[in-house]
């Protein structure tokens, strides 16, 4: 591709998907959601303006890593504590419940192949943190305490996701489901995970050093990104996903998390807040590509609209989905039936987090056109309708 030519598809999409954020969240929809229209928009779907090339690709894969980035800086560990067995019960079943149901209707139901059936359950078990935020924040319920709970499950429901994603990377890459390939992802994530945390506080501490004695404006957000980038080429040489990186990046450098031993390597606040301040700019400016890019790769016109089959898939899915995360809430039973159903109905929105295991099934080739429209479908729906259900939930209240 040409440079010039480049130049303005990006224009294009970073134009397209503010405008569609933007419509999106007037409706009260996910912002994400208008951004995934805007790629359907502007690419092969209907106006064809433009194409996922290669450099889209890079750019995109670097969207994502910040994504998760983000995700793992907002990641509130002391909620996930102080909601304590309440939402360790509503994660476990919000990922169990989903999984099982996907899965089974995946394999047996539609005779799908078990690689397909296990990436199908496990796009089932994603909620999405920031979707969920936004609706309690809205309905001033952040501090209630089924928020706590939905909060504390939802960060769980992350972590146990993103290593689900890790294994099923695995799986895809290699070409088989072996449990001696789960095995050595597990343990390579397990020990990311534990040393990742420390290398990231020893290297914050020199860029924090570094920042305040430089003269030279923009030294934070460059180091911190390049962190999230090395990190992320760790976790793939490692054999996970480089995303995962990205999440152990933020998740070091959230202010919630503290190492219980060497407490001298725990960052100040003020540290942590001026990296938040940093680098959203830069998360949000990246972000969108990967949303745009999801929609670029999805031509519509390919798919057979008048197969029943795409209709069927989708909506049992969409029944599963719904009633695999509902039954999270119920899990809880010497809750109210409120508290019940407010927690299940707020675990169902998948938003970007089912966007991630969508596309990474899609790039792995698990997933064809046609099972990868009927997941956006699924995820469309299970992102858009819950928030104006959880609304009329408090309003009856």
């Amino acid at each position: 591709m040409e440079g010039h030519v480049f130049l303005i598809q990006l224009v294009l999409i970073l134009f397209s998907a503010r405008v569609m954020g933007e419509v999106a969240a007037y409706f009260q929809a996910p912002s994400v959601i208008g951004e995934l229209l805007a790629g359907i928009i502007i690419g092969p779907s209907l106006l064809n303006i433009v194409q996922l090339s290669d450099p889209v690709v890079l750019l995109a894969q670097v969207g994502i890593i910040l994504l998760l980035f983000e995700v793992g800086l907002e990641a509130d560990i002391g909620r996930l504590v102080s909601a304590g067995s309440k939402a360790a019960i509503v994660a476990v079943c919000g990922v169990v419940f989903p999984f099982a149901l996907g899965f089974a209707v995946s394999y047996a139901l539609f005779d799908l192949s078990l690689l397909t059936s296990l990436f199908i359950g496990s796009t089932l078990t994603a909620t999405s943190i920031g979707i969920t935020l936004r609706v309690l924040h809205d309905l001033k319920q952040q501090g209630s305490p089924e928020a706590q709970v939905i909060l504390g499950a939802a960060v769980l429901d992350d972590i146990i996701g993103i290593v689900f994603l890790a294994v099923l990377y695995e799986f895809a890459t290699s070409g088989s489901v072996h449990a001696w390939n789960a095995g050595r992802v597990l343990l390579f994530i397990a020990l990311f995970f534990l040393l990742a945390p420390i290398a990231a506080k020893l290297i914050s501490k020199s860029i924090k050093k570094w920042d305040e004695n430089s003269t030279i404006p923009g030294l934070l957000p460059t180091m911190i990104v390049s962190l999230i980038l090395l990190f992320a080429w760790v976790a793939y040489s490692l054999g996970a996903p480089e995303l995962l990186g990205g999440f152990a990046a933020g998740l070091a450098l959230s202010r919630q998390f503290k190492l219980p031993v060497g407490t001298w390597l725990n960052d100040s606040k003020e540290f942590v807040q001026r990296v938040e301040k940093q680098m959203r700019p830069i998360v949000h400016l990246f972000t969108p590509i990967f949303f745009v890019s999801i929609g670029l790769s999805l031509n519509l016109r390919e798919i057979d609209w008048s197969s029943g089959t795409i209709w069927l898939l989708s909506g049992s899915l969409i029944v599963v989905a719904v009633l695999g995360k509902l039954l999270s809430g119920f899990c809880l039973f010497k809750e109210s039936r409120f508290v019940q159903t407010a927690i299940g109905v707020a675990m169902i929105p998948r938003g970007e987090v089912g966007l991630i295991f969508a596309g990474v099934g899609l790039a792995t080739k698990v997933f064809d056109e046609s099972l990868y429209a009927a997941l956006i479908i699924v995820i469309a729906v299970t992102t858009l309708v819950p928030p104006f259900f959880l609304r009329m939930l408090y309003a009856k209240k």
